[in-house]
């Protein structure tokens, strides 16, 4: 059997792996198998956080616009429920916007629903 030396390969798939793992903290960014873990658990994490980053800001668009809604007597499902049947298609982002950058505007389209 011939010997295959990896030396070239090797570095290049350590380095790799180290230099995602710049910035942590301790041996978990200079030694090569803690840093692995490390990277490995990181992209875990990052995969899961793309997916709940959408949820989070969904409730913080929910709140905005149940804040907003109740200076008007209005509970935030009341205030969606109208929008639906005076078929207003407004999403919660763009109502979140309205209710905190124009409160005007908010408040004439809830005067335009009721």
């Amino acid at each position: 059997m011939v010997r295959v030396k990896r030396g070239n390969v090797a570095r290049k798939r350590r380095k790799k792996i180290l230099s995602l793992a710049n910035g942590y903290r301790g041996a978990h960014s200079i030694l090569f198998r803690i840093a692995n873990q490390q990277v490995m658990k990181a992209l875990c994490y990052s995969y899961i956080g793309r997916k709940q980053k959408k949820r989070i800001f969904r409730k913080i668009w929910i709140s905005r616009i149940n804040a907003s809604s109740r200076t008007s007597g209005l509970s935030y499902s009341q205030l969606i429920n109208k929008f639906k049947k005076s078929n207003i298609d407004l999403n919660r982002k763009m109502l979140s916007q309205i209710s905190i950058l124009d409160a005007s505007t908010f408040k004439s389209l809830i005067e335009v629903i009721n």
